[in-house]
Formats: structure tokens, C-alpha cells, sequence
């Protein structure tokens, strides 16, 4: 079996090169895997008749060792694995420490994990059936239902959520059991969450989150079992149902539940198991099958011959034991992480304290694809940027520029769609000819200076106040209204760009609604730009900007996939934090104090590579909270948002 985030070698020994270990009660033969927390050992018992012959050994990783969060959780997955115990779960046999290092003893699967086996088959252009993969996901449901069911000693409900079903956690033996492991993020419904999904849930994993964890909203078991049914498609599909460009366009396919890739399997599936699958994919928590068994119970008109799918699964388990695999020649390469110095020789049954951990070394950056070369090892220098030049409309010239400084000036309408660029030595040419650049213009920046000839009257006009402000918002919300909000604030504070410019201009924002949502903001303010506001909070640091905004031509100018190859921020905390700076962007508006507003309901929204899809109530209250803290002013439109918010709203 394997462990955690990102296993490398996955589940094939690597026999340690001083030979067998002593470790505490332990004797470690071979590493199976290094996860982003801990590393995986075959091991076998010291005292042969407490535990099988065999068993896995998981140890936290060295520079885990004083982390005090990293102890907890590790010290938490033993409790919640341990309190779980059913044929289908890896059996936990025993937890304790060596010395101050933790361990956890675990069941050895003698097989491969189901990501394996999917790898396998991929490579000879091969699926599973749907039969076996059905087989395979109602044993895993078994599974899940006896973890979503368990209770701690006092004979209260644990209420335990996985948080990670995925094919590297879904354990096949050589005869055909399936057994669910790794409950390392694994979190009780009854305790506070000591890590969020962000830092939790990285290279690979996110593509099975469920919507509402990708949305940050409230989620419980039945996340679960929407990462289960998106497991068994890809089983059947031979790939992941979730996809896209980058991690981002992924989450955004998870987010707004688009499962194009089944729909168009329909014709091919067993009748019937396109609705059980549709059911289980639910956006909505609440219109998902409500419990494992219920999922399982659907599932069992496809699973006809369960005693002939268990041999055919065990057949292929065995087949991609004796086939040389990608696995085995990666095992052979060395780890990114050094291996632990071997403590001096000791006498069997000796008593020893356990050897000192090595100075803690940073673990290796996460990048997009599995393949690609590791942009934080780079030096900026590599990247000398070609400077751009700008002809604007009315003659002027503007560079040289770098394309960071390129892209913050149509961003923020500081050059616009009559203007020409010498993008990075091609030669002049049109803004909007230039597709690096064009995706980055406000979508309707002239309507600005031109509102009445591009998008004729405004259905709303007003100074900006308060009073303004939640008449309009409220109006969209209450009518669930798609239209564009112009709104033009003060003269901004004369600041110093990267370039050395100075700069003073007049504030403004576009705010685009579909059905009464936000779906998109755009903004003048350099400020406002995605680095700047990781730096804020605290995300990023000045200078691992600086070093984005160098490669950032590598990337197309998307600052997100660029963070998120560099290995600085995860790709779940680059798109929450994306939905954050959207929210920022309009509660900003309620620290406006003058400005004008404009309305135009009906304006179609423009094509933008990430929608914002958010509530209106929340960011309204937050805006009233930023006024008035105390609330006194607030009263009477908070009745109006809550009831708007209560509102049944239409399917769409």
C-alpha cells in the first residue's frame, strides 16, 4: 500500500540500501512509497506472533517532526483509522512512537492501488469493464459506509469523512479484495479540521474533490460519495471525468459539475447506469443518494456475477504485478528526499533511542503535470524578458515594458483596444490581435467613457452612497437580474509602478451578474491584480511575486497557473483565493465615499476564463459589516437580504 499526497515508487519495495532496519518493534525491509507527509514501509513484526508476518509501517517524514500540526494530524489518522474496522479498510494493527517519532502499523495488500492498475491498462489502451468496476465500487462503498458509520468507545457517531478517495487510496489484492486506506486527511464531522483541502489535497488529488469542497461551502459524507462515483467513471471511461487546460479549469469543471465526458459514454453504459451515476454527481449534496449503502443498493442490478468480477479483478491485479511497470523503473531513480541516515548496528531485542532526524530540508515544490521541469529550481536570469513597446491611439509611446508590466496596463485600462503593442519583438500590432494579451481587457472598458453609445441608457444611475449601492444590489439579487454595474470612484493616490511610472487615475470597476449571481469583476486597480493580493494575505512573499512575474510569459500571463507550476501556492488555494479577490473587489465599493454608479440590466456577461459564481448575500452583508461595524445602520437592509436569501430560486 502507499501513503499520502504524491507518492513516488507507488507501491512497488525499494529494498534499503544498508539492508533491514531495526525500528522500535519493526524491522524495515524495503520503502514503498514517500507521500508528502510521511513515508510507507514493508516491515515485518520483531515478535512474529503479535501481527502477521508482514505488515506496512508508516513514519512521518524528518522535517514533520517538530511541526506540531503535522504530529496532530498523523496522531489523528491513527485514532480515525483505528476506530474503523471492516474487510474492506485497511486494517490498522497498532499506532505508538520510537524515541519522539510516531508510527502507524497497517495491513499489507499484496496487489497494486487501483491508480496503478488504471495506469496499466491506460498504457495498452484498455478499460475496465463496466461489471468489474462496479464490483470494485460497491466494496469500496462497504468501506466507506462502515468509516461513515463508526462510533468511538463512548458509542457516539464519529461521523468520519475520507476526504480522499481516489484511486491511489483504493488498495486491490492479488485475489480480488478491495480495500479502502490512507485516512491521513480524514476529519470527524465532531472536531475542528486542523488543515483545510488547500495545503492537504495537492498534484492529482484535487480532481476528485466534490463541488462543495471546491466552492468552500459546508460538505459532509456525501462528499464522499460523489468522489466514489467519479472514481467509478473514470474506471470505466480510462480517464479522469474531470478535466481541463490546467488544475484551475479542473476545478472549475468540479465547481459547476460539468460531466460532459459520461453524457457522451450514455449510449455505451448499461441502460440505467447513466441516472444512478447523474444521481450521484449531483451538484446538490441533497439530491445525491444520502448514504453509501443507498449508492451501493442502486449500484447492485450492474454488479450481477460479483464471484466472476473478483476473479477477473484478481487476474489483472496479477498481471500488473509480473509486467515491468512505470513504477518500477521510477523506483530506480532517486527519491527528491534524501533517505534517512542508518542508525549505528544494534543487537536484535537491544533497546535504542531513536537516531536523530537530519536537519529539516524543504520538501519539493508540487508542479502542474507530472513531467514537467521544476520552474522554482530556475534562476530569473534565464527568463531576460523582451521588452514590448506601446503606440497608443492618440501617438504617444509608452516602454519599454516587461510583459508583467504589459499585462497589469490592459488590466487596468491603462492601454486600451485602439491601441498597438511591438509585443516582445514580433512587431506593431493591434491589442486585440495579440491573444496573450487581448483575454486581459476589461470587457467593456470604452463603455466607461461611452456608456450611452455602447450599451445605450443606464436602467440605474446614482452618486455612489450606501443607499445606492444596496438599491442596485438588491435589485439584482430580488430579480436575480443578469446585467453590468459601471462604477467610477475618486481620483486614486498618485503611486509608483514597478516601471517607475507615477499614476493618477480615476477608479473603476465593472461588476458583471448572471441570475443574480457575481460572476465576474473587473477592476483599474493595480492593487487588485491576483499577486498583489496573494502578498497582502500574506500567501506569498515580495519576492516569490517578483520571480512569477519573470516566468510569467511561460504560462501565457495567467498569474494562478504560474503560481501553481512554481509550487508556491496549491491550485486549491490559488482558486479560492481567485473567488476571494472577486469578493474583495465588491465590498471594496462600500469604502467608496464618491463615484458614480450605472446599471444596465439585460448587458450579457463577457467570456471569462474564471466565473465567480458567487452569492450575493454574504458579500452584502460583509459590505454593510465594513460601514458598520456595529450594525445600527445596517437593520433595515438585512431583513431584505435575508429574505431575498431564502428565496427559492428557479432551476436553471
Amino acid at each position: 500500500m502507499t501513503s499520502g499526497e504524491n507518492p513516488r515508487g507507488r507501491g512497488v519495495p525499494r529494498p534499503l540500501s544498508g539492508g533491514p532496519l531495526k525500528f522500535g518493534p519493526f524491522l524495515l525491509e524495503a520503502r514503498l512509497a514517500v507521500g508528502g507527509t510521511a513515508e510507507v514501509y514493508l516491515a515485518q513484526p520483531l515478535d512474529p506472533g503479535a501481527q502477521p508476518r508482514k505488515l506496512v509501517v508508516k513514519r512521518l517524514l524528518p522535517h514533520f517532526m517538530s511541526d506540531p500540526e503535522g504530529r496532530t494530524m498523523f496522531e489523528r489518522e491513527a485514532a480515525l483509522h483505528g476506530a474503523v474496522s471492516h474487510p474492506n479498510v485497511v486494517r490498522v494493527f497498532g499506532s505508538g512512537s520510537v524515541g519522539d517519532e510516531p508510527w502507524l502499523a497497517m495491513e499489507f495488500v499484496d496487489g497494486c492501488d487501483l491508480f496503478r492498475l488504471l495506469r496499466r491498462l491506460s498504457s495498452g489502451g484498455r478499460t475496465l469493464g463496466p461489471s468489474v468496476s462496479v464490483h470494485i465500487t460497491r466494496e469500496l462503498l462497504l468501506g466507506l459506509s462502515s468509516a461513515h458509520t463508526a462510533r468511538d468507545p463512548s458509542g457516539t457517531p464519529m461521523a468520519i469523512i475520507h476526504r480522499d478517495v481516489t484511486p491511489s487510496n483504493i488498495y486491490l489484492s492479488t485475489d480480488g479484495r478491495v480495500k479502502l486506506g490512507d485516512f491521513g486527511i480524514a476529519r470527524s464531522a465532531t472536531r475542528a479540521t486542523l488543515a483545510t483541502e488547500g495545503g492537504a489535497m495537492l498534484k492529482g488529488k484535487f480532481a476528485y474533490l466534490a463541488p462543495e469542497q471546491v466552492a468552500s461551502e459546508p460538505f459532509d459524507q456525501r462528499a464522499d460519495l460523489f468522489s466514489t462515483a467519479a472514481v467509478l467513471v473514470e474506471m470505466m471511461l480510462g480517464r479522469p471525468l474531470f478535466a481541463g487546460s490546467g488544475q484551475l479549469a479542473v476545478l472549475l469543471a468540479i465547481r459547476d459539475c460539468r460531466i460532459d465526458p459520461l453524457r457522451e459514454a450514455r449510449a455505451v453504459l448499461p441502460p440505467g447506469l447513466f441516472e444512478v451515476l447523474e444521481r450521484a454527481l449531483a451538484r446538490d449534496p441533497a439530491a445525491r443518494f444520502p448514504t453509501a449503502m443507498d449508492l451501493s443498493q442502486a449500484l447492485e442490478p450492474f454488479d450481477a456475477n460479483p464471484a466472476a468480477a473478483r476473479a477477473e479483478l484478481g487476474a489483472l491485479v496479477r498481471w500488473v504485478q509480473s509486467a515491468p511497470s512505470t513504477d518500477q523503473m521510477q523506483a530506480v531513480r532517486e527519491d527528491a528526499l534524501p533517505p534517512r541516515p542508518a542508525p549505528p548496528p544494534v543487537q536484535p531485542h537491544t533497546p535504542v533511542a531513536s537516531a536523530p532526524a537530519p536537519p529539516a530540508a524543504p520538501p519539493p515544490p508540487t508542479t502542474t503535470f507530472e513531467d514537467e521541469e521544476n520552474e522554482s529550481d530556475r534562476n530569473t536570469s534565464e527568463y531576460a524578458p523582451i521588452p514590448s513597446y506601446v503606440t497608443t491611439a492618440s501617438g504617444g509611446k509608452l516602454g519599454p515594458w516587461a510583459f508583467a508590466r504589459l499585462v497589469e496596463a490592459v488590466a487596468t485600462g491603462q492601454i486600451g483596444r485602439g491601441d498597438h503593442v511591438d509585443f516582445m519583438g514580433r512587431g506593431p500590432a493591434p491589442l486585440m490581435a495579440i491573444e496573450e494579451l487581448a483575454r486581459f481587457l476589461p470587457a467593456m472598458s470604452a463603455a466607461t467613457t461611452n456608456r450611452v453609445a455602447a450599451v445605450g441608457s443606464p436602467d440605474f444611475a446614482d452618486d455612489v452612497s450606501l443607499e445606492a449601492l444596496m438599491t442596485v444590489f438588491l435589485s439584482v439579487l430580488e430579480s436575480d437580474a443578469t446585467g453590468v454595474l459601471f462604477a467610477e470612484g475618486p481620483t486614486e493616490s498618485r503611486r509608483m509602478t514597478r516601471a517607475g511610472d507615477v499614476l493618477g487615475e480615476t477608479g473603476r470597476k465593472e461588476l458583471y451578474f448572471v441570475d443574480g449571481k457575481l460572476h465576474h469583476v473587473a477592476s483599474s486597480n493595480a492593487s487588485e491584480l491576483l499577486g498583489e493580493f496573494l502578498v497582502r494575505r500574506g500567501k506569498i512573499s515580495r519576492t516569490e511575486l517578483e520571480f512569477a512575474l519573470a516566468v510569467l510569459p511561460r504560462y501565457g500571463g495567467r498569474m494562478g497557473d504560474t503560481l501553481i507550476a512554481l509550487g508556491l501556492v496549491p491550485s486549491l488555494e490559488i482558486f479560492r483565493a481567485i473567488r476571494d479577490q472577486g469578493s474583495d473587489r465588491l465590498v471594496d465599493l462600500f469604502q467608496w465615499h464618491t463615484g458614480t454608479l450605472a446599471f444596465y440590466r439585460g448587458q450579457t456577461a463577457p467570456h471569462v476564463e474564471f466565473p465567480l459564481d458567487l452569492a450575493l448575500p454574504p458579500l452584502l452583508l460583509t459590505g454593510l459589516n465594513v460601514v458598520d461595524p456595529n450594525g445600527q445602520a445596517a437593520g433595515q437592509w438585512t431583513a431584505r437580504i435575508d429574505q431575498a436569501a431564502k428565496r427559492p430560486r428557479p432551476v436553471r
